[in-house]
């Protein structure tokens, strides 16, 4: 009986251990920390003369910007705030972050038979822009792959052509503005 509580411990102990393993950056971002604690790192609310807009693609006729003064580039991730108006004049903000090629193992778990693992760029938001200019937190927030949700049209752009172009990542929030502002990165193929 001692030696199947024993068993069952250390399998239990493991499955934890890996689940901290995969969690990884979502951990040190939130750990511990109340949503109060988050606001810090919070950008302030953006304002029409910052605004870089940038091309999406057809696939839509609304118009795209990220906040310039937001951009931050640091521990493997790019965060910046979006705006995306529609002709009529509705408006959508919202504060993210974008981490170009990883193995995409973070947030969901990959059979381990396979031997190539393909590079993918994932996306999280981390606030949503309110009408009074204050920041309202997602009811979920975490790491998914640009490339399986249709409606990440705007963030698939962002990172081809602006911060994640060939898969590497901006160096700094200087390199990162001033491709918004040529209408892309040096390192895209025309």
């Amino acid at each position: 009986m001692r030696k199947i509580l024993l068993s069952l411990c250390f399998l239990s102990l493991a499955a934890c251990a890996s689940q901290k393993t995969l969690k990884g950056f979502d951990r040190e971002f939130d750990s511990g920390k109340s949503w109060a604690e988050l606001q810090i790192h919070l950008p302030a609310f953006p304002k029409a003369e910052t605004l870089l807009s940038f091309d999406a693609g057809p696939a839509s006729d609304n118009l795209h910007y990220i906040d310039a003064p937001s951009i931050a580039v640091g521990d493997g991730t790019v965060r910046y705030t979006l705006v995306i108006k529609s002709p009529t004049g509705a408006m959508n903000v919202s504060y993210e972050g974008m981490r170009c090629a990883t193995d995409g193992a973070r947030e969901s778990v990959r059979a381990e038979i396979l031997i190539l693992k393909f590079q993918v760029t994932e996306k999280r938001l981390y606030a949503i822009g309110r009408d009074d200019g204050t920041w309202l937190r997602p009811r979920v927030s975490k790491w998914e792959e640009l490339e399986n949700i249709s409606q990440h049209y705007a963030q698939r752009a962002l990172a081809r052509y602006f911060f994640c172009p060939a898969n590497i990542i901006v160096r700094n929030e200087e390199e990162a503005i001033q491709a918004l502002k040529r209408g892309s990165h040096p390192r895209v193929l025309q």
